[in-house]
């Protein structure tokens, strides 16, 4: 009888079935055009646009409309395109099952898994739908995520079909503990239990500290336009002026207050630091995760493959029992858990592999002996255990493990035992301990792993990797502090960091972790670089520990063990080697698995953040300044500061000037320090720097008013081409913390983007269509003048910058709770049964008005 089902048999039920993912994430460009025109003062704006032009003002109306257009085609451009970079680069990260097809073991995307399908489950493996266990050896699944139950559950075949919670079934979502085993798939995608819970929850993920300060932001722009609109539009009415008119410009000044460019030039700026990534070999999950990753002040790493090489190899065999080497290799390789040894290629854990592939390796040491019994390794005993039948009858227990735990089960152990033992890990060895006890089952019962008599033990070499020094070192110089979380001995950390020149401060192990209290805890986490002998839960105690005090924590793990803790850190980063329970854990996927590509992402994250800040600071200050002095001229002139047309065309023109933000180079300086959101520290900048706006706005109105004796027409020309100088130019000395301001050299396009709109503003006037857009010209003085205040205005703003950031230093970042990481594990485990097809939605937060 074949075991499986056969292809075709599978794709008729593929296609009855559909596809096994929970959700499909499909977002057309009608969707990203929809979130455009989500606002509703524009659509208030469009309304008053149409009634004025039914009223008479038919080209008022018609190039009010131009402009709106104009402006959200270019949101919709840059939203669209960042959209489809980042469905590019989660379609390189492959979700996989093993399942047997025509009768053989194949590796398949679990989006293919179809009811019938008998799928092969092993330790650290993501259940991928409901179904039936038809094989089970040790097989224990954590189903924490669907029942809250904190211990993992043990499954066998049963030929019953009670309830969903029955010993015999398995979840998807759920984690494979310990064991392996074999079930027959009964339901998949949203008709699984897993299915039913992520839909109870709808689709919505929590936010990070970065998106709800955006909101934060959003939202305070909002309250201030919604204040401004009604004072000035009642004042208008009282002044007897046109009401679809005074209507029209209060709107039109909302529409130049709210930031309207906002999700645009976030997407853009994440988008464009994902691509950086990939091409770096990093794979973003979620895009905000980016900016989390420059906030990242402490990161936790295993050692294995960071900051060694993480290529395993056999050293020797150490008797001690004054046996021969050859006999320690040969327990070694009968408790031994690798797969496909007799094809010549061997998997598995790495010493279990490099056991194999040792010189002596062989089977021929053991012809004629045979394992009956088998209890895998696991985090908790640290060991692996088998029953071997010798050819002569005789039957031995075989226990292989950390040396601790095997000691620990020794009957006696020798001084000169535990020396030599100390020696290995001194000189950096991995060390493995086996130990062997009579007996005269084939089964391993409860007490076989207790009064062992060691044997001996094997050692083997991870060489320290060549450039982990000068990562940790770069790290270093980030403000981020790197401390090693191993399930090794402390000495063998202590030796590669030796060999590297990285300085360790203390080392603390899982034994001292569990005699002390958080707080206790907290203060040891702070002075200690390495992390010894430590169990999954411990990581995550420390990891939840740090996180507490308030800094922000990356993980770095690809085992099972490790999903506790990447689940438990702000950033959680894996690779794409990493066992499926690490990586769909992780927020980062990294193709290298190295610290210097972290080191790229932090800075790229920190990137991201501080150009989203440019552009927050440009919308709380000159833009906010300008709309401001706007609103408040139309309450004394006799006349509209600007029309509705002008101040929608104004907005339009800053916005391109600002488009090239995400592009802008960011200081050094302000890389190595870990960036924060401080929504006061915007309110602050913008009660000081909007005022300074405003006031030579109104230095403009006095000019244009007094000195030159300006109509209606010439005033808004002459103001138009102001206000936009000086709230575009003004980016450059806003953009960095540098005094003098050209200290710092702007990057990409930075250079032209905000003259070019300056320039613009200043030749529309004399174009062809000034007349139809309500402009006029000016005498040469005027331009004279806008020099002359334009200059006195970035320097009064220089001034005002020094004495701000010297009075206020930098934001910081509110204390969070822990409720953040709320719904967190179920989300991102949903997220692996999710479709991605088109652009994907970012999450990013509205730019609404009030």
């Amino acid at each position: 009888m074949s075991l499986g089902l056969t292809r075709q048999r599978a794709e008729e039920l593929q296609r009855e079935y559909g596809p096994n993912v929970i959700a499909t994430h499909r977002v057309t460009a009608f969707d990203v055009l929809r979130r455009q025109v989500d606002n509703p003062l524009l659509l208030l704006l469009v309304a008053a646009a149409i009634v004025s032009a039914v009223t008479g003002q038919a080209a008022d109306g018609a190039i009010i409309g131009l402009i709106l257009s104009l402006s959200i085609g270019l949101g919709f451009a840059n939203e669209y395109r960042s959209e489809r970079h980042m469905t590019a680069l989660h379609m390189r990260i492959q979700h996989t099952a093993v399942v047997w097809r025509d009768d053989r073991p194949i590796e398949l995307p679990a989006s293919e898994l179809v009811p019938g399908d008998i799928v092969e489950l092993k330790i650290g493996a993501i259940v991928p739908a409901d179904g039936d266990v038809l094989e089970s050896r040790d097989l224990e699944i954590d189903e924490s995520t669907l029942t809250g139950e904190s211990l993992a559950v043990a499954k066998l075949p049963s030929p019953t079909t009670a309830g969903w919670d029955d010993g015999s079934k398995v979840l998807m979502g759920s984690i494979v503990q310990r064991g392996s085993g074999r079930f027959l798939v009964s339901a998949i995608a949203g008709a699984t239990q897993f299915g039913s819970v992520v839909r109870s929850l709808g689709e919505r993920v929590p936010v990070t500290r970065f998106q709800s300060g955006l909101s934060e932001f959003s939202a305070l722009l909002s309250k201030f336009a919604g204040a401004l609109i009604i004072v000035t539009f009642v004042v208008n009415i009282i002044l007897h002026r046109p009401l679809i008119e005074a209507l029209l410009f209060c709107l039109s000044i909302a529409i130049g207050i709210t930031p309207q460019l906002l999700p645009a030039i976030v997407s853009l700026s994440l988008s464009v630091g994902a691509h950086h990534l990939a091409e770096r070999k990093v794979l973003v999950k979620r895009l905000i995760t980016i900016e989390d990753l420059g906030n990242v002040g402490i990161l936790f790493t295993d050692k294995t493959g960071t900051i060694t090489e993480g290529r395993i190899t056999f050293h020797r065999a150490i008797p001690m029992d004054n046996s021969s080497p050859d006999l320690i290799l040969r327990l070694g390789l009968l408790c031994n858990e690798a797969v496909g040894v007799a094809k010549g290629k061997p998997e598995g854990a790495a010493l279990d592999v490099a056991t194999w592939l040792a010189p002596h390796a062989s089977a021929e040491l053991f012809r004629g002996a045979a394992v009956s019994d088998v209890v895998p390794f696991d985090h908790v005993r640290r060991m692996t255990s088998v029953v071997v039948c010798e050819p002569d009858g005789t039957r031995t227990v075989v226990v292989k493990g950390a040396p601790e735990a095997v000691l620990a089960r020794c009957e006696t152990v020798s001084t000169s035992d535990r020396m030599v033992l100390d020696q290995l890990f001194t000189d950096g060895m991995r060390v493995v301990a086996l130990a062997t006890k009579p007996t005269t089952s084939d089964h391993i019962t409860g007490d076989a792993e207790t009064g062992l008599l060691l044997r001996g033990y094997l050692t083997f070499l991870d060489r320290p990797r060549a450039d982990a020094g000068a990562a940790v070192q770069r790290l270093g110089d980030l403000g981020v502090r790197v401390k090693i979380i191993t399930g090794d001995n402390g000495a063998v950390a202590r030796k590669v960091c030796g060999d590297l020149g990285i300085a360790v401060a203390d080392i603390l192990t899982g034994d001292e972790i569990d005699g002390l209290d958080d707080s206790s805890l907290a203060a040891r986490i702070d002075a200690t670089t390495i992390f010894a002998r430590v169990s999954p839960a411990q990581k995550a105690r420390i990891v939840r520990v740090t996180r507490s005090e308030g800094t922000d924590v990356a993980f770095l793990g690809d085992g099972v063990n490790d999903a506790a803790a990447l689940h438990s850190a702000d950033v959680g980063i894996s690779v794409d080697s990493a066992v499926d329970v690490a990586k769909e854990a992780a927020d980062i996927v990294l193709l290298d698995k190295s610290l210097s590509v972290i080191a790229d992402g932090i800075v790229e994250g920190r990137r991201v953040f501080n150009n989203t800040l440019k552009y927050v600071l440009m919308a709380t200050s000159s833009n906010f300044g300008n709309m401001f002095s706007a609103a408040g001229a139309s309450l004394f002139l006799g006349f509209l500061p600007l029309l509705p047309s002008q101040v929608l065309l104004n907005n339009l023109l800053y916005d391109l000037g600002q488009m090239a933000i995400p592009t802008d180079r960011v200081d050094d300086e302000v890389l190595r320090r870990p960036a924060a959101w401080d929504i006061s520290f915007v309110r602050k900048f913008m009660l000081t720097f909007g005022p300074i706006s405003s006031l030579f706005d109104f230095a403009t109105f006095f000019v244009m008013l007094v000195i030159l004796d300006a109509g209606h027409t010439e005033f808004r020309t002459g103001w138009f081409i102001e206000s936009l100088a000086t709230q575009t130019l003004v980016v450059f000395v806003i953009r960095t913390r540098r005094t003098p301001f050209f200290r710092s050299h702007p990057g990409g396009f930075m250079w032209v983007a905000p003259i070019a709109a300056a320039s613009i503003g200043a030749i529309i006037p004399f174009s062809p269509f000034a007349k139809r857009l309500g402009f006029g010209g000016l005498p040469l003085s005027f331009f004279a003048i806008l020099v002359a205040m334009t200059m006195l205005y970035l320097a009064l703003v220089e001034g005002a910058k020094m004495l701000f950031y010297a009075r206020l230093g930098r934001p910081v970042a509110p204390g969070r709770s822990d409720h953040e990481l709320s719904h967190r594990h179920l989300h991102r485990r949903a997220h692996r049964f999710v479709k991605h097809e088109g652009p994907r939605a970012l999450g990013l937060p509205s730019s609404h008005g009030p």
